[in-house]
């Protein structure tokens, strides 16, 4: 069990001002497993005004001196990358197995891409007679999500470090354990003080005191569009910068010339893409756009690759899908799919009830929806949770329809023969990533959305940007 009684503020580990503590639940046996202090305001603005002093030394820094300290961080961390695992799968209930490659193995990936990706920018350029600099913004605070809280965190943390901005990070305080293990490797690399500082809260009381700070020069979130809403309200008092990234409803286009291997595997991809973390993830293919002549056929194949999606204790490794993060989010999920057949939805497989054989955990059944209009609740809100639904569209112009009739626009899919349909497709989508003919993943491509999905870039060169003032010098 791991028991965290103290923050981390200006490097050192410092007793909270707030009072009470989060219990961190094993996902899949409902053991507690952790317990992380419960901060305040106050706690918040000491890391604050912490980050707040810090920022002239680390931001006169070289490049390469920053760029080292990222470096040094994967490293502390890469010997620590079994217990991240185990202690993420366990939080979240992504499956060991993914959770080692992902949940463990992406962050320090882009620790170190982010030290190169610094090293190798252009800071300065001259334009006319001026010169154009680059700086950090300042101080950042960072709210990360639960779903995937240290490869969220690294993505802001390392970005922001890189360029010289200092951090107050809020990871979830629902999975909260990987920050504490990061400010331990912070502390163990000799990052200079105030560089990084973690405060565990909840949104109402850490999240908000942070992004109404004075000293505060930017809030940097990802979560809900709900509560992403909330934060830039907040930051608009102070006309502070917001990075956004929030929700999705992501739409898998599969055109009308595929068929055979090609057509089972566009199927079949596209259904794990939905299940990935349980479907606890923000981009997931959760709609899946089919020809209408072939909704038969095509439902068919989905529901024999979901019920291949054994349900299974995360650690133990036996299952191909893990539980959900927590009983009111195994409950929310279930209350989405009963929302599904109460609209006239034809549930395929899965379904509301519990799975069998697994009394302790927050399971909920790999379900599959057919026959799925735009307007009902299920094709429009995001359900976070092992649910896909299937849409019949008529022709190309009504698949494109269809796909942007949401408020989000996160991540999208196109499945075809030919090549430049599918791009021609996608470059129709109005959203901020799209895969074509199962395009693997690049986290150093720009990660956003569009329209409700968020504001700003993650990934690569474009999230490094968000932490850089831009300054013209006139000679």
């Amino acid at each position: 069990m791991k028991i965290h009684d103290r923050l981390y503020i200006n490097g050192s580990w410092v007793a909270p001002l707030g009072q009470g503590s989060f219990e961190i639940r094993s996902s899949s046996t409902e053991e507690l497993i952790g317990r992380v202090p419960a901060g305040n305001a106050e706690d918040a603005a000491r890391a604050v005004e912490a980050a707040a002093g810090a920022f002239g030394p680390w931001a006169a820094r070289s490049v390469d001196d920053r760029a080292t300290y990222l470096e040094k961080l994967a490293g502390a961390l890469e010997s620590r990358r079994q217990e991240l695992a185990t202690t993420i799968a366990s939080e979240v209930g992504m499956p060991i197995k993914l959770s080692t490659l992902i949940q463990a193995g992406a962050p320090l990936m882009l620790l170190r891409a982010f030290a190169g990706i610094a090293r190798a920018y252009t800071f300065e350029e001259i334009v006319g007679n001026s010169r154009v600099v680059r700086e950090p913004v300042g101080v950042v605070a960072c709210i990360t999500p639960w779903n995937y809280p240290l490869l969220q965190v690294v993505n802001k943390v390392a970005a922001a470090l890189a360029v010289g901005c200092t951090v107050v990070l809020k990871p979830s305080e629902v999975a909260p354990l990987s920050a504490f293990m990061l400010a331990e490797a912070a502390e163990a690399i000799g990052l200079p003080p105030g560089v990084l500082n973690v405060v565990s809260g909840d949104g109402p009381t850490v999240g908000e005191a942070l992004a109404t700070h004075p000293r505060v020069d930017m809030i940097s979130f990802t979560g809900s569009t709900r509560a992403g809403r909330r934060v830039a309200e907040l930051a608009a008092r102070g006309i502070k910068r917001v990075a956004l990234e929030l929700g999705g409803k992501s739409a898998n286009i599969l055109l009308d010339d595929l068929d055979g291997p090609e057509l089972e595997r566009a199927v079949k991809t596209g259904v794990s893409s939905c299940y990935l973390n349980s479907g606890q993830t923000c981009s997931a293919l959760t709609r899946m756009l089919v020809p209408r002549a072939r909704l038969d056929e095509i439902t068919a194949l989905a529901r024999t690759a979901a019920e291949k999606f054994t349900l299974g204790d995360a650690l133990e490794g036996v299952g191909r899908l893990g539980p959900l993060i927590s009983a009111t989010q195994r409950e929310r999920v279930r209350g989405f799919i009963r929302k599904g057949v109460e609209e006239g939805a034809r549930l395929v497989t899965g379904g509301a009830e519990p799975p069998d054989g697994l009394a302790r955990g927050y399971f909920v059944r790999p379900t599959v929806f057919t026959a799925v209009r735009s307007d009902m609740t299920i094709a429009q809100e995001e359900i976070f949770g092992p649910v896909l639904c299937i849409l019949p569209y008529d022709d190309e112009d009504d698949a494109v329809r269809i796909a942007n009739d949401t408020i989000y626009g996160l991540g999208g899919a196109v499945w075809s023969k030919d090549p430049a349909r599918a791009q021609r497709i996608a470059r129709r989508m109005r959203t901020g990533q799209v895969d074509i003919n199962g395009g693997a993943f690049n986290p150093l491509a720009p990660f956003g959305g569009y329209k409700q999905s968020g504001i700003g870039r993650e990934g690569g060169r474009h999230g490094l940007e968000e932490y850089l003032e831009i300054k013209s010098l006139q000679q």
